[in-house]
């Protein structure tokens, strides 16, 4: 069996690892605390970050539904109590669903948006990246997506013929120098400031 289409495609498990190496460094203190995104405290970019995984992880199965027609942006995440077991449990569910055969195949969706699956993978890594830098950085800690990870999210996220006035996928983009490291690039193009520290 040829399974060269197969493996050309990225794999979640680097982004999915980097964001879930971050939970034991986040204490319950911590979960008030402000975060890149301005409308997400600690908890609610926590309780997104379950929400994306489990989006996600259905638009690799092609269950389609409420977890994956819901607009994100919608409601404001509720983080559950036991999201300390959820989230690596959903962050590794949604890295294995699209390791399997057939998961970049085809049309699916997340967060109501219809899209080919090939997309939405792709989506996934970016959604991850990010938002484990957000994480990262509103708890003060260290945060390195691979390379292959940030190189997804830099094609994805990259401005149509480099204009950096447009909007990014974030919002508008933050020019950076062109010799910035590849994360920084990628943060720029979601609209975030690489240099954001709490009490910006």
């Amino acid at each position: 069996m040829d399974t060269t289409a197969q493996t050309a495609f990225p794999d979640l498990r680097p982004a999915a690892h980097a964001v879930a190496q971050l939970i034991d460094g986040i204490g319950d203190e911590r979960l008030g605390d402000q975060t890149p995104c301005p409308k997400y405290a600690v908890r609610e970019l926590l309780g997104h970050l379950v929400g994306l995984s489990t989006a996600f992880r259905d638009a690799a199965r092609k269950d389609l539904g409420p977890t994956t027609d819901t607009d994100p942006g919608s409601v404001l995440p509720v983080l559950r109590d036991d999201w300390r077991t959820v989230l690596p449990r959903r962050l590794d569910e949604l890295a294995e669903a699209w390791d399997r055969p057939g998961a970049w195949d085809g049309a699916t969706r997340a967060g109501g948006v219809a899209m080919p699956a090939a997309v939405a993978g792709r989506v996934a890594i970016n959604e991850l990246v990010v938002h484990g830098w957000d994480l990262a950085r509103a708890t003060g800690q260290e945060y390195q997506p691979s390379d292959a990870s940030l190189q997804v999210s830099y094609e994805l996220m990259r401005p149509a013929g480099d204009d950096p006035s447009r909007d990014g996928m974030f919002g508008p983009v933050v020019a950076v120098p062109d010799d910035a490291p590849l994360l920084d690039q990628v943060i720029g193009f979601s609209g975030r400031r690489p240099g954001w520290r709490p009490g910006d």
